[in-house]
């Protein structure tokens, strides 16, 4: 089965997208069927959908849907971990099959290092305990509260969104490079080669710049534990579906072979997210 791991939907007239800004490509719906021409063109059977919105409203959307699009493999949702019922939360949330977890948004932390807080930590050490995905959303500025995350939870089942962030438009590479190699060293923790584009010029990019990015995160986690994401529709501030999908086709070692574009493509998407 071919997986993306990473997109959104979100209904604009449900007033919940703040982020959203007016006059922008991303300022209306976007919903299951507007995605699906650009998955029957790459053979994509599913996708995973990932929260965009910090609100539980948005995963029962999210959970709706799932319902009625067999091309919704999983949700990813949100849980609020500063309430003291997020238990109660997090098993209404267990009962549908289609929810696979949530997303811990560190970008969205005015401190980062409110994810090293005893109330984050006592929350993130019972899912890892259970062996509960998690995405982990961050900026690279903020991958060094990450490695000091793991140091504390270091069994945590988690996969690093959009491989960190990188600053792809200014073409640096550390210490992004160093901090992702010693997330990578923590084994139950994947990536998704997702999300570049828009971290790179978004009306000037070039598809080498992202060459030695993907090849990192490559060479640390190996072919196992990486997965591809599309993250449209957010993606179209500066790329196409297509184009997403060649920025990652033309970086691939040449030594690439069927089983490895495989789990990229799907595979490690499927175990990571226990389909």
């Amino acid at each position: 089965m071919r997986i993306d791991a990473h997109q959104h939907y979100w209904n604009i007239e449900r007033g919940n997208l703040g982020w959203l800004e007016e006059g922008t490509v991303l300022y209306r719906s976007y919903l299951p069927d507007g995605l699906k021409a650009d998955l029957t063109k790459h053979g994509i059977d599913a996708t995973i959908v990932v929260q965009a919105e910090p609100k539980h409203e948005e995963t029962d959307l999210l959970l709706s849907l799932a319902a009625s699009d067999s091309s919704i493999a999983g949700v990813v949702g949100w849980l609020d971990l500063e309430s003291p019922d997020y238990k109660a939360v997090y098993e209404r949330f267990k009962r549908n099959p289609k929810y696979v977890g949530f997303r811990v948004m560190i970008q969205e932390m005015a401190d980062a290092n409110e994810v090293l807080t005893p109330r984050y930590i006592e929350a993130l050490t019972y899912f890892a305990d259970m062996e509960q995905p998690l995405d982990l959303l961050m900026r690279a500025s903020q991958l060094d509260a990450v490695v000091r995350l793991l140091e504390k939870v270091p069994h945590l089942h988690g996969v690093i969104d959009h491989i960190g962030k990188p600053p792809i438009a200014a073409g640096e590479l550390e210490p992004w490079k160093e901090q992702l190699r010693i997330i990578a060293s923590y084994p139950n923790i994947y990536c998704k080669l997702s999300g570049m584009v828009t971290e790179a010029d978004h009306s000037q990019w070039k598809q080498e710049q992202f060459v030695p990015y993907i090849h990192h995160a490559i060479e640390c986690f190996g072919s196992k534990r990486i997965m591809f994401g599309s993250d449209w529709p957010v993606c179209l501030l500066a790329a196409t579906y297509d184009q997403c999908m060649e920025v990652l086709e033309s970086a691939l070692p040449e030594e690439y072979g069927n089983e490895e574009r495989e789990a990229l493509f799907g595979g490690n998407a499927a175990d990571f997210y226990k389909l």
